[in-house]
């Protein structure tokens, strides 16, 4: 790769044409890193002494940083390295992480890349899943949080981790300098053998000045996995290549126009692409500064509560969350905060209603910039220009030196045509940012079209000047607070219990979290059985605890087509309804007609007819959903 013009040089974007201006130079004059671990050396040779991280343990406007320079955090993923390689990983080995938002979990991550490859688990997920996906990956070590009080982490694996054939070692972080409580004795080993070591204690004992065996890191070595979607069966894990990651991160710096004075809050989790990239790599590019807020996020509610203060003394310039952090910022008081120090709003993993932008920007007077992207492709696809026009619904223009096509696509998976403007058609991109593929070669087959083209599962259209709008899924992802949740993990569930002949999940509009779970299901044949026991039940047997669906409907006959499969989209349909006139009743709005139907060019409408359209508005503007509203005149 040609060493040239610095990463952090780019030309701001406004349309189109400022994309295709910049691709006239050839993208490998534009960059000039080969792995994560040489955008570190970058950054810390450029910017040395400038944060590259702070951390605020409890996320309270009177705390002090724990601040990690540029040139530290070199030295601490340099010696994070080097312990993984001392106790065996080299460069096709998986270190895997189970571990809330701390400056060890960075170390982890870039120092995993350096010395093997690094594999993010959800720390919210059940023993039983964390176990598959360490098999799944063949995990040889595994970085967790020592035994602390208000975590369960180490509980968690050390009751599965001797079910991993592949683990050699589990690696403890300490925790106890952020959270003011003593250490806990680490046990030697879990009950069937697994070594338990300080990771605090090994890392001490390394070099911080080179990587042991002096490792060549080309730009096609895989650098991470990633899970994404469902939690049943054989986990999907994805993967991404240095060079992934290092176009990806370069990318969104120059779209987001990342400068090195910029602060930007970091309160989703580090085991998401999102926050791995948008609030870290992106930052370290530009040499810009990631302000950790406590272990758990935007899960502690002193952060929400407090943001407007802590955006006021740490001078934040950007932000950067998913709608349900800016439904809740909403009702949280600015007061005297001085908010000056903010540029702009990041927002992607599920659509964003357009009354909480507009009721945003009114009280902050900062723009929420939408994005699109997935796992499959490093995190960022398009993006609302935040120099330039911003389209409330769509997802933006596409990022330079990726393509992004809505195609029309026959039963079998052939691509027929690009479609035309504001033609539906499946989203599909190619470009350096798409991954490598899955550990499962066959779950990457069903992926691919032809030409290299990666199918998003997502439908949408492109406009005349190059903006893209969603208007469904041809994936059934039920998407909550921008996490991705598989309908089988709901539906295998409830399958189990006795008096269920047939059940299908489907997500259900939430003013708060975009989406959440539900279910449909039908009775065997003399079968009794109440909802609220199927949702007790579900609760107890679904794996994942943010999957358990908040309504289960028992249904005389579920919609199937004539080869008998379940057919998702009047389902879809009747949720909403369901929810919709909930919520305009419970807003006075008595008299309301809900009506919800697809639309090939905006996706799920609802059609709501009312004598009451001004608070029906108001109502309706909470959710992520296309809405048509009918006044009515009252009868007399």
């Amino acid at each position: 790769m040609t060493k040239a013009t610095a990463v952090s040089a780019f030309p701001a974007v406004r349309t189109l044409a400022d994309v295709e201006a910049i691709e006239r130079t050839p993208l490998a004059e534009r960059l000039d890193a080969d792995s994560t671990y040489e955008v570190l050396r970058r950054a810390a040779r450029e910017h040395g002494a400038r944060p590259a991280l702070r951390f605020l343990a409890k996320g309270t406007p009177d705390e002090d940083a724990v601040v990690v320079t540029y040139t530290e955090l070199l030295r601490r993923v340099t010696q994070t390295a080097n312990l993984f390689a001392a106790l065996g990983v080299e460069r096709d080995d998986v270190v895997s992480y189970v571990l809330p938002n701390l400056p060890e979990t960075h170390d982890t991550i870039w120092g995993a890349e350096a010395a093997g490859i690094v594999s993010a688990i959800n720390p919210f997920l059940e023993p039983g899943t964390i176990r598959d996906l360490l098999d799944a990956a063949r995990a040889r070590l595994l970085v967790t949080l020592a035994p602390a009080p208000g975590f369960d982490l180490f509980e968690k694996v050390a009751a599965i981790a001797d079910e991993v054939s592949s683990l050699q070692a589990i690696l403890c972080v300490d925790p106890s300098r952020y959270l003011g409580a003593p250490a806990r004795a680490l046990p030697v080993a879990t009950p069937g053998g697994t070594p338990i070591l300080s990771f605090d204690t090994l890392r001490a004992e390394q070099p911080d000045d080179r990587l042991r065996g002096g490792r060549r890191i080309h730009p096609d070595d895989v650098a991470a996995l990633f899970h994404t979607g469902g939690t049943t069966g054989t986990p999907k894990l994805a993967r991404h290549t240095h060079g992934n990651q290092v176009f990806a991160s370069w990318v969104m710096a120059g779209c987001l126009g990342v400068r090195p004075d910029d602060v930007m809050v970091v309160g989703l989790p580090l085991f998401h692409v999102n926050a791995v990239f948008a609030g870290g790599l992106a930052l370290f590019q530009a040499g810009a500064s990631g302000l950790l807020l406590t272990p758990l996020g935007f899960r502690t509610p002193s952060v929400t509560k407090n943001l407007w203060k802590l955006v006021a003394r740490h001078r934040v310039t950007a932000l950067n969350g998913v709608p349900t952090v800016y439904s809740a910022l909403l009702s949280v008081p600015i007061g005297d905060a001085e908010l000056g120090s903010l540029r702009y709003a990041g927002c992607g993993a599920a659509p964003l209603p357009a009354d909480v932008a507009r009721r945003f920007e009114e009280s902050t007077g900062v723009e929420i910039v939408e994005g699109y992207g997935l796992t499959e492709g490093s995190c960022l696809s398009s993006l609302n220009p935040p120099d330039g026009e911003k389209r409330i619904g769509s997802i933006g223009l596409r990022v330079p030196y990726q393509e992004m096509i809505c195609a029309a696509v026959d039963p079998v998976g052939e691509t027929i045509r690009e479609c035309k403007t504001n033609e539906v058609g499946r989203i599909a991109i190619r470009g350096p940012n798409v991954f490598a593929g899955y550990v499962d070669g066959a779950a990457t087959a069903k992926m691919m079209l032809p030409g290299g083209w990666l199918d998003t599962g997502d439908l949408g259209r492109r406009d005349a000047d190059g903006y893209f709008w969603l208007t469904g899924r041809s994936k059934d992802l039920i998407i909550r607070g921008g996490h991705n949740i598989d309908p089988a993990v709901i539906e295998s569930a409830l399958a189990l219990h006795p008096s269920v002949a047939l059940a299908a999940a489907v997500g259900q509009p939430d003013a708060h979290a975009g989406e959440l779970p539900c279910a449909f299901v039908t009775l065997r044949a003399n079968a009794e059985c109440t909802r609220d026991e199927l949702e007790r039940f579900a609760k107890d047997h679904v794996s994942e605890r943010a999957a358990a669906p908040v309504h289960v409907e028992i249904l005389d006959e579920m919609p199937v087509t004539a080869v008998g499969k379940i057919v998702k989209g009047p389902l879809r349909r009747l949720a909403s309804e369901r929810v919709l006139r909930s919520a305009l009743a419970e807003a006075g709005v008595q008299d309301a007609h809900v009506e919800v139907y697809d639309d090939t060019d905006r996706g799920l409408v609802a059609r709501v007819s009312t004598t009451a359209p001004g608070a029906a508005r108001d109502v309706l503007g909470r959710f992520a959903i296309a809405c048509d509203l009918v006044p009515l005149h009252a009868t007399k």
